[in-house]
Parts: structure tokens; C-alpha cells; sequence
């Protein structure tokens, strides 16, 4: 294609990618540097028939001055990527320090709010996806094999988890897991436990949340497996029928090479989707047993009456990073591919 002709098909979509993508994380980057100004106090007194009292409050008009005059706020640097609620390589260094062997030092390293959130999120991201992908393929390989009469149907219902909205899915959910919900009333009287709550563990509220996110994911993942099932040669899988392959067979060396491609690109969404979960842990109200990173960023923005701009800004950040470090080895794979094929 005449670079001229290229340039005409591209320039679109990367005006677009610009003002949508590049610009605001740029943004981001540059609020990250700085933190919320110090508040100017002012002491007043207030006198009356039975003497005088000091009261302390913030000084509005310097206020909105400064804010006037340093917009961003005050300069930190990467303060506040280092700091205790980040990255904490002063606490880290701390904890090394006083600790007596590894599982006190990872133990109180998992305890900070940054890490904290960081291993719940790896764990959410790397099971779910590949029970999203698994799950998926399932049903696709099994929805291609059932009559014509029933596909539609049957479609239609795999699909529906898709078409709730996250937030609503997991309140839906919640209720269901409560003890008067149809689940966790039935978990009561299987088990004979009348005390017995979903809610009530941490380690039972991650494997809720696991399971609401292969739920809600796994309809992604069978349509577009489903949709590749339509495209794979029927010679070849009639070739192997008769040289005698077994239906396993024929999934194994004949549609899953084929569906490859189609595997790492739904890694590749999931990864990135999985990454940011945020609605369960609001409509699950797990923040207590279970915070992610995109969950902090919320909290920094709703941080009383001041909201921490750098701080949500510097996790956004991180949370960039960490999105990128996940997707190079499906980038590296698929570019390895594309040179292959070249």
C-alpha cells in the first residue's frame, strides 16, 4: 500500500489514540509529580459573655489563591511513588531490617495497602483468565456439537452473563450468597451451619470473586472461540476422521492449533480487563477482605473532603506499568508469529 494511501486509512484512528490515550496518560504522569498543597490554618478567637475560645480552621481565600497560582499542586517528585501507601521502599527497608526470617518479612510486606492490593489483583488476573479461556473453548466445542434447532437457544443464555453490566452481576450475586440469598441459604442447610456466610472469610470472598469473574468473562471467550470453530477446515477434520482420530483427536491436534491465535487474543483482553477489576469488589463490598489496584485509585479520589489527585494518579501510573509487563510476552509471542509467517 502507497504511503500516502496508509496515512489516509490511519490518521483517524491515531488523532484519536492521541486525544484518548496518549494525552490523558501523559496527564496522569504529570499529576503523579505532585501532591495536594498544605493546608493554611488560621487561628481565630471568639469572644462572649463567659470569655474567649480559639477555634482553628482553614483559611479559604489563601487557599484558592495558592490553588490559583500551582494549579498541579506542590511538587513531590517521585515521593509519592516511594511512599507508604506506594511502592513504601522506606517501610520495606524497615521491615528487612527488623524481621527475623522471610515469612515475617512477606507477611508484613503483603500488610501494605500497595501490596496488598497488587497480590489480589495478580491472583484475580492469573485465575481467571485461563479458566475464562478454558471455560470458553468448553462451551464453544460443546454449542458447535449440539443440533441446529437448539444452538439458538442455547446461545442465547451462554451470553447473558456477558450482557449484565459488572456492577449490577455482582450485586445480583451478593444478594444470592447472603444468608437469606438462595445460595447462601442453601450452603447453610447443606452443610447444617446456620452461622455459615460466604461474606464471613476473606479467603471465601477472593474465590466469590473468582468465580463471579470467570462467570461474567466466560461469554467473551465462547463467542469468539465459537466463531473460529465456524472457520476451521471441515477437509482436514474429515481427513482425520478417516484416518481414524477420536473426537479428542480432532480438538487436539486439529482445532486447537487452528484456534491458537484466537487463544492469545483472548488473553490478551482478558489480561488487561482482569487487571482493573474494580465493580465486584464494590458491589461485593470486599474492600475489607479484598482491595485491587484500580480500587485504590477510587478511594484516593473519594478521600474526604480533598481528594488525592497524586496519589490516584501515581497508582494509575503503576497500574500502567504493571498492565504493560503483563502483556510483553503475548506482544513478543504474536510478534514472533508475524516475523515467522513473514
Amino acid at each position: 500500500m502507497p504511503h500516502r494511501t496508509f496515512l489516509a486509512f490511519i490518521w483517524p484512528s491515531l488523532l484519536a489514540m492521541i486525544l484518548f490515550i496518549a494525552i490523558p496518560i501523559i496527564s496522569v504522569a504529570y499529576q503523579s509529580l505532585y501532591i495536594e498543597h498544605e493546608q493554611i490554618l488560621v487561628t481565630s478567637e471568639n469572644c462572649g459573655p463567659f470569655g474567649c475560645t480559639s477555634s482553628v480552621s482553614v483559611d479559604r481565600a489563601a487557599m484558592a489563591r495558592l490553588a490559583e497560582e500551582q494549579p498541579a499542586g506542590r511538587y513531590n517528585g517521585l515521593g509519592t511513588y516511594t511512599n507508604a501507601s506506594h511502592l513504601a521502599t522506606d517501610e520495606i527497608a524497615a521491615i528487612v531490617a527488623s524481621s527475623e526470617n522471610f515469612n515475617e518479612i512477606r507477611n508484613r510486606i503483603m500488610n501494605l495497602p500497595f501490596y496488598k492490593a497488587l497480590i489480589f489483583t495478580l491472583a484475580y488476573t492469573f485465575i481467571v483468565t485461563p479458566l475464562v479461556i478454558v471455560l470458553g473453548f468448553i462451551i464453544a466445542v460443546v454449542v458447535n456439537s449440539i443440533p441446529q434447532m437448539l444452538k439458538g437457544p442455547v446461545i442465547f443464555f451462554s451470553l447473558l452473563p456477558m450482557l449484565v453490566t459488572p456492577l449490577v452481576g455482582s450485586l445480583v450475586l451478593f444478594w444470592m450468597i447472603d444468608s437469606r440469598g438462595i445460595i447462601g441459604a442453601g450452603l447453610q442447610a447443606l452443610f447444617g451451619d446456620p452461622t455459615l456466610s460466604l461474606k464471613a472469610s476473606p479467603m471465601l470472598t477472593w474465590v466469590t470473586l473468582f468465580v463471579y469473574g470467570i462467570w461474567h468473562s466466560a461469554p467473551f471467550a465462547f463467542v469468539v472461540f465459537y466463531a473460529g470453530l465456524q472457520t476451521v477446515p471441515t477437509d482436514t477434520l474429515e481427513s482425520a476422521m478417516v484416518d481414524g482420530a477420536s473426537r479428542w483427536e480432532r480438538i487436539r491436534f486439529v482445532v486447537m492449533p487452528y484456534l491458537l491465535p484466537l487463544a492469545s487474543f483472548i488473553a490478551l483482553m482478558q489480561l488487561m480487563d482482569n487487571f482493573r477489576i474494580f465493580e465486584p469488589i464494590i458491589g461485593f463490598s470486599a474492600a475489607a477482605s479484598a482491595t485491587s489496584l484500580s480500587y485504590l485509585i477510587y478511594s484516593d479520589l473519594r478521600a474526604g473532603n480533598s481528594p488525592l489527585f497524586g496519589s490516584a494518579a501515581a497508582t494509575s501510573m503503576l497500574t500502567v506499568i504493571g498492565v504493560i509487563i503483563l502483556l510483553l510476552p503475548v506482544l513478543h509471542r504474536n510478534w514472533r508469529e508475524f516475523n515467522r509467517k513473514v
